[in-house]
């Protein structure tokens, strides 16, 4: 089951629904199965206290991917910071909205096994977001 929730922030308007069917094709695309993953969306007070607690970092970022996939299923809790996607929309010149898909498809990828510590796998990371962006943009466009 894929879950959207909230903390500390009103949950982003988006379709629910598509956004669900989206992130099973993208995960099925790359050999895997949605399996259990919950979206927190939250303020940055919020996601620098996961990042504080969990990972002892002490910044602000815009996803946080906790992975519990086992074999072909991907599962997790992916913490989202709706104020730092609000800021890297502007930062990167793009929509909200943009921002925030590619934050939320980011994580299912991370989930299937996907990393980005170094400008190589960055590089690829962005290739796969722009390939998955593309996905919901033709399905938005056959509606």
């Amino acid at each position: 089951m894929i879950q959207f929730l909230n903390e500390n922030t009103d949950l982003p308007a988006f379709n629910a629904a598509q956004v669900r069917n989206w992130i099973q094709r993208v995960a099925v695309l790359h050999g895997k199965t949605a399996g259990d993953i919950a979206y927190l969306f939250c303020d940055d007070a919020r996601i620098l206290e996961v990042n504080n607690q969990y990972l002892q970092h002490d910044y602000y970022t815009d996803i946080i991917t906790f992975d519990y996939s086992t074999g072909k299923v991907i599962s997790g809790d992916i913490y989202i910071s709706v104020d730092t996607v609000e800021t890297n929309a502007l930062l990167y010149n793009c929509t909200f909205d943009k921002e925030l898909y590619r934050v939320i498809i980011h994580g299912i990828l991370h989930l299937c096994g996907y990393d980005d510590t170094d400008a190589e796998l960055q590089l690829k990371m962005t290739e796969l977001e722009n390939e998955a962006l593309q996905m919901l943009e033709a399905a938005n466009d056959g509606n």
